[in-house]
């Protein structure tokens, strides 16, 4: 009997290393993205705010800095930005005076729905290259990552995602 285990696999370590290098293309794709849809500058984190208000819309700066896990003067600060551009609006809350809620404006939904547009169609283009095979795989791959993440750790401090769609046919 031989007393030394066998070595760890580098299956993970490969799976995580590729996953790294899509993130990193995926930035690439994002951000092309972001160019096409409106010369109005809005950062990652100013970005971050949007997504979150456009999952939970009507919560309060404390709610927002809790998902962000940030500062309340910097979400407060990031919220100011997104308001002067209009993007944001401050309502006050009906339930209590002393809060106020966080809504998202016609264009800030307008500025989401464009970018969102304009990156599902830049995926669309890179996955009507791939073979059938490959998008199933792809899809697969995707779904069981997505089920890791909520099923962890770090869905408990994430808002409720979309499941993925099916790329299949794409």
């Amino acid at each position: 009997m031989n007393g030394n285990p066998a070595p760890p696999p580098r299956e993970p370590q490969r799976t995580a290393e590729s996953a790294r290098e899509l993130i990193e293309l995926l930035e690439v794709l994002w951000e092309r993205g972001r160019d096409m849809v409106s010369s109005t500058p809005v950062s990652a984190s100013q970005l971050r705010v949007l997504y979150s208000l456009d999952r939970a819309e009507g919560i309060s700066l404390r709610t927002l800095g809790e998902l962000l896990g940030s500062a309340p003067p910097s979400v407060s600060r990031m919220c100011d930005r997104l308001e002067a551009l209009g993007f944001v609006q401050r309502l006050p809350s009906p339930v209590s005076r002393r809060q106020l809620e966080l809504h998202l404006t016609v264009p800030g939904k307008a500025y989401l729905r464009d970018l969102r547009a304009q990156r599902e169609e830049a995926l669309l283009a890179v996955i009507a290259d791939m073979s059938p095979t490959s998008r199933k795989a792809l899809l697969r791959g995707l779904t069981g990552f997505h089920e890791a993440v909520e099923g962890g750790g770090a869905a408990a401090s994430s808002p409720a995602r979309t499941p993925l769609k099916d790329v299949s046919s794409a």
